[in-house]
């Protein structure tokens, strides 16, 4: 996803020859003791070398040997509302990001306002569901490591994300309806068994889970760093590494 530009190449050769040079005329000082030849001889190896330390880099850039190609994926995180998914993914976008990797977060929250005319009907949630895929899918084909994190409570809609990406990664936080609630510091479980919210997963509509997903995280179990550390672990060790994510069966819907 990154490569060396010729701006960086140059940068690199400035820098490297400056030092060098400078312990090359200290080495001539120390030898004969004379300032100038030192200073001539460092002159003609700064621009010299320079040269040859560019085209040495210009032609390693064009050798493929060595280098590792980390392609793009879907890590798509589900579960029940308040499950701590939002956080979680957080947490692995900042690591993806801090190794300087092109990666893009996408939270239901941040989507749903996109289409302020969907509901939480069964159908609406499907289609708004289906549409974050076709999202994540699209920047996923052009180069981009994307972290999406959606209730996205029906097997139906997450195959269809799963379907259309081509390296899919599900990540399921398990949790109780009542451990999520206590974690629910909106209130919006509250609400919904108030009658203030429909179609709430937990709450009046079932949740669906998954059935093989790449990840299950026992949520209530495991601190927030080490569901990040595991979740990490699996992108190194399956997708980052090089090596073919083995797509989980499809869910059939019920």
């Amino acid at each position: 996803m990154q490569y060396e530009t010729k701006k960086r190449s140059i940068l690199k050769a400035i820098s490297w020859r400056t030092w060098a040079t400078i312990t090359t005329a200290i080495l001539v000082f120390l030898f004969t003791g004379e300032f100038a030849l030192a200073i001539t001889v460092g002159l003609l190896e700064v621009f010299a070398k320079m040269g040859l330390y560019f085209v040495h880099e210009r032609l390693w850039h064009n050798v493929q040997f060595g280098k590792k190609e980390i392609p793009s994926f879907v890590v798509w995180f589900t579960g029940l509302p308040a499950s701590g998914k939002k956080a979680l993914a957080n947490r692995v976008y900042q690591e993806l990001a801090n190794q300087r990797l092109k990666v893009e977060r996408l939270d239901s929250l941040d989507v749903r306002p996109l289409f302020p005319e969907v509901g939480f009907s069964f159908d609406e949630v499907n289609r708004h569901v289906k549409r974050a895929g076709h999202l994540c899918s699209m920047l996923e084909k052009n180069g981009v490591i994307v972290v999406a994190s959606f209730v996205s409570p029906y097997r139906q809609s997450r195959e269809f994300a799963r379907s259309v990406s081509k390296n899919f990664v599900e990540v399921y936080m398990k949790s109780t309806p009542e451990a999520c609630e206590q974690r629910d510091t909106r209130g919006h479980y509250v609400k919904a068994r108030r009658g203030e919210y429909k179609d709430f997963p937990g709450v009046d509509v079932a949740y669906e889970e998954p059935i093989s997903p790449e990840l299950t995280l026992e949520i209530d179990q495991v601190s927030e760093e080490e569901a990040a550390q595991q979740v990490l672990a699996y992108l190194k060790r399956y997708v980052i590494n090089g090596k073919k994510v083995v797509p989980a069966p499809k869910e059939s819907a019920k």
